[in-house]
């Protein structure tokens, strides 16, 4: 089971990071006012969550991958923060503020995916 988990992770970032590059608007717009260069933090972000889900898939470099994931999503969670209180003040990101509550903690659950592969082995697999 935890080999599934592996792999959904991986492919998670590698997905998650290629959408920086296919609707960077989307993250540009959540960025707060004031980080600069947000479209420099888009790439890195989309890149690192590219390269940090392809490293999971090798063994030998999966605990250092997972805790670059835990790393990047404790350095974005204050642009999460951000997109809900834009959108409390009325900026409208397409999603009900009620999900923008929810996204928060989610990222917790996020970090503790990271946490629970990051010592997994192949011959662990079941």
């Amino acid at each position: 089971m935890k080999k599934f988990f592996v792999y959904s992770l991986a492919l998670f970032y590698i997905v998650a990071g290629t959408n920086h590059f296919f609707s960077p608007e989307f993250y540009l717009e959540m960025m707060p006012d004031y980080l600069p260069f947000h479209e420099l933090l888009n790439v890195t972000s989309g890149l690192s969550e590219i390269t940090l889900g392809l490293l999971v898939l090798y063994e030998r470099m999966r605990k250092l991958a997972c805790y670059g994931i835990i790393l990047l999503l404790l350095a974005i969670y204050p642009a999460n923060i951000n997109m809900l209180l834009e959108a409390l003040d009325g900026k409208d990101f397409g999603f009900p503020i009620w999900a923008l509550y929810v996204r928060l903690p989610f990222q917790f659950l996020f970090i503790y995916w990271a946490w629970a592969v990051r010592d997994f082995k192949l011959s662990e697999s079941t």
